[in-house]
């Protein structure tokens, strides 16, 4: 009976119905929670595992980042270190908004230090034991051979595989020190009772998380480079590792002072205080590149089809963002005004993004087929121009323009194959109805009386879009750039229709390649590899283009 006071007592008063609360919140965000591991982080995390091994069809051994090497070369250990050194400088971000909040609010939550590193520690200890798990978990195929596949057969060997000597003290050591987070928060919650306890615990684990993720990625690439450079040893080669990756560290080390100089140059007061910083930091982006130049020569040495699809998604996106986003605007202006039927052009205009892609880009296959009779070429051939192959012809747009006006181009400057532009021009006309819409709704939201405003004062319509139009659209030419740069990233469906031997590559981007070697070669863990540097690599996109062009953009 005592008992059953005592825990009455703990949700009653104020303090009960704040705990009350929090268990409610999270009971209601715990399906959330769920789905989201299940569909989102739990896919990711097994193929961050399937990318370690030689994985065709079935698991094979072991192998580290020898698939990630073979794909980017050693550039893959400039990596995995930087992402080591990115995570503790997030450690010192999570540490610096802790003193923050302890100074601002008067506080010490240094016993909170405590429960931190409890959270933390049963963090890493469920990834040890979900690794663990999983060999074992996905070994149940090879012991159903020979069995009857049913449900209690299937069941009783994955209670066998989590029941095993290497994942059940794995799971003990998860439970006892889950149970022992859970004892330790509420015990200094009980000791320091204050709003902020539980923000400071999840701070404090999550700056040791990243400590320990720290610590452990550098140390790994450590690791693995002495491993490269023993095996190197034995064949008589040399890796040429460590060259590569002082010279890559101290271009990225100057390309962060000529950031830091740069930013700093407008806070000078005197003028050759600001010349200074500014020709400092030019001098510093001159030596940060060329160290870092080195980096086109490392990924050229690994997957050459690696380094043609990236090349080939730079040509894509380059070809299409601008485009699009120019001619979307242009249309969103004109459609803007008070003109006859631009309603009617509204719905036109958006009738190509809502069509089903596979659709349209057979439609376009047609009208730029090789034949004679192909409408494009009919029309070319109305303007007395050369009927072309379009899908089929692999060279670069330059070089047929050098061949029809007679003059030579280098193959540098080919540029993106005749098969790719037809891409390209597709994509653009898909997506210009979508940006014109959204540039349509952000130009509804530009005060009218603003405008009027600056014509009554002069302003012709030119610099009415200049100078307050265009600035105040500045977030939705940010959102659907950035929209845009993914999407060019990953496309998939209709380059896959347009596809043809014939353009020798030349329309393979990144996600096709990651597609081929998945489906079509089976090479799963190297297939996932491609798709985490594919993945680096938009984050990367994102981060450059949040820096440049969202620092500019202007919320009114």
């Amino acid at each position: 009976m005592e008992n059953k006071n005592s825990l009455k007592d703990i949700f009653t008063g104020r303090s009960g119905r704040k705990i009350k609360e929090v268990i409610t919140a999270y009971a209601f965000i715990a399906p959330a929670t769920i789905l989201i591991f299940i569909f989102g982080i739990f896919p990711v995390g097994f193929a961050i595992y399937v990318s370690l091994h030689k994985w065709r069809i079935k698991r094979g051994d072991f192998i580290h980042l020898r698939n990630y090497v073979n794909a980017i070369g050693n550039l893959a250990y400039v990596v995995v270190f930087f992402l080591g050194i990115g995570a503790l400088i997030g450690m010192y971000f999570f540490v610096k908004e802790i003193l923050k909040m302890a100074r601002e609010n008067d506080e010490k939550p240094w016993l909170t230090i405590i429960p931190g590193i409890v959270f933390a520690a049963t963090t890493v200890a469920f990834f040890r034991w979900f690794y663990s798990a999983l060999p074992e978990v996905l070994g149940i195929a090879d012991k159903l051979r020979g069995l009857e596949r049913t449900q209690n057969v299937f069941m009783q060997l994955l209670r066998e595989a989590l029941r095993s000597e290497t994942v059940l003290p794995t799971w003990r050591t998860f439970l006892w020190l889950f149970l022992a987070s859970l004892v330790v928060g509420g015990v200094v919650y009980r000791l320091w009772r204050n709003k902020r306890t539980m923000t400071y615990q999840s701070n404090f684990a999550l700056a040791f998380l990243a400590l320990g993720a720290g610590v452990g990625l550098i140390y790994y690439t450590f690791e693995r480079v002495g491993a490269a450079y023993t095996e190197a040893f034995e064949t008589g080669t040399d890796p040429g590792i460590w060259p590569q990756f002082i010279s890559i560290t101290a271009g990225v080390i100057l390309l962060a002072l000529a950031w830091i100089l740069w930013s700093r140059a407008p806070k000078r007061d005197s003028k050759g205080g600001f010349l200074l910083h500014i020709l400092a930091a030019a001098a510093l982006l001159v030596g940060a590149w060329l160290l870092i130049a080195e980096i086109p020569t490392i990924v050229a040495s690994g997957d050459k089809d690696l380094w043609e699809g990236l090349k080939v998604t730079v040509f894509f996106s380059l070809g299409t963002v601008p485009w699009q986003l120019a001619i979307g605007l242009f249309l969103a202006v004109l459609l803007f005004q008070k003109v006859p039927g631009s309603n009617l052009f509204r719905i036109l205009y958006f009738i190509p993004y809502v069509t089903p892609g596979i659709a349209s880009a057979a439609v376009f296959q047609q009208m730029f087929s090789n034949r004679q009779s192909a409408p494009v070429n009919m029309f070319l051939s109305f303007l007395g121009m050369k009927p072309q192959q379009w899908l089929f012809e692999p060279r670069g747009i330059m070089t047929i323009l050098g061949d029809t006006l007679s003059f030579n181009v280098p193959n540098w400057a080919a540029g993106p194959s005749l098969a790719l532009m037809v891409i390209i021009i597709h994509n653009i006309w898909t997506y210009v109805g979508y940006d014109t819409v959204i540039y349509l709704a952000g130009l509804g939201n530009i005060s009218k009386e603003m405008t009027d405003s600056a014509e009554v004062d002069g302003a012709n319509r030119w610099q009415v879009f200049r100078h307050i139009i265009f600035p105040l659209l500045s977030p939705t030419t940010y959102f659907l750039s950035l929209i845009a740069i993914i999407g060019t990233f990953k496309a998939f469906n209709t380059i896959w229709i347009f596809r043809s031997n014939l353009a020798l590559g030349t329309t393979d981007t990144f996600s096709i390649s990651i597609f081929i070697e998945f489906f079509e070669k089976l090479r799963y863990g190297y297939a996932s590899a491609l798709a985490f540097i594919l993945f680096g690599i938009i984050i990367f996109l994102s981060f450059i283009n949040n820096k440049t062009q969202g620092s500019k953009v202007f919320y009114g």
